[in-house]
């Protein structure tokens, strides 16, 4: 892999990640469920990560935003993008790993997202039985990893946004 700068994401970075998922991801990306468990929560401090290149350009990004599944809290993954000058050289990949393991680091016991379960399975992800996005969110995408053994365990409920 080539060589990259990460580091926690600056409020300076802002913009110039969101340009980066305009770029990855489809028009109307905002327009998702999972975008209103975001709206005004900020990300978790320090597991937002962005990694530059050798000239310091944004080369991909990862945020993680709090949610809760009734009585229990859980990191939400997402979105995480890599540019298209540099997908395939595993930068994703390791974003997905360097932030599922801070979040171990702070305390926290699950991660969820919602994609495609056969690139995440690689990460650990399984799918969630009985755990609901808002709509329209198709249930075979709702996918979790466990930090701890067993912490999904009879969870089950709607996810709901971060309010403490």
């Amino acid at each position: 892999m080539q060589q990259f700068r990460i580091r926690p994401e600056e409020p300076e970075d802002w913009w110039e990640v969101e340009a980066l998922y305009d770029l990855c991801f489809a028009p109307g990306r905002e327009a998702l469920s999972s975008y209103r468990l975001r709206d005004d929560v900020p990300p978790v401090a320090g597991l937002s990560q962005v990694a530059r290149d050798g000239q310091g350009i944004l080369a991909g990004a990862i945020r993680f935003w709090p949610v809760h599944i009734e009585d229990h809290d859980a990191l939400l993954l997402g979105p995480v993008a890599v540019h298209p000058t540099h997908q395939g050289e595993g930068l994703g990949g390791y974003l997905i790993h360097q932030g599922v393991e801070a979040g171990r680091a702070k305390g926290w016991d699950r991660v969820m997202l919602v994609g495609d379960a056969p690139y995440y399975a690689r990460f650990g992800f399984n799918r969630l039985t009985g755990v609901e996005m808002p709509p329209p969110t198709n249930p075979d995408r709702v996918l979790g990893l466990e930090l701890i053994p067993g912490v999904w365990s009879g969870i089950q409920g709607v996810v709901t946004r971060w309010t403490r």
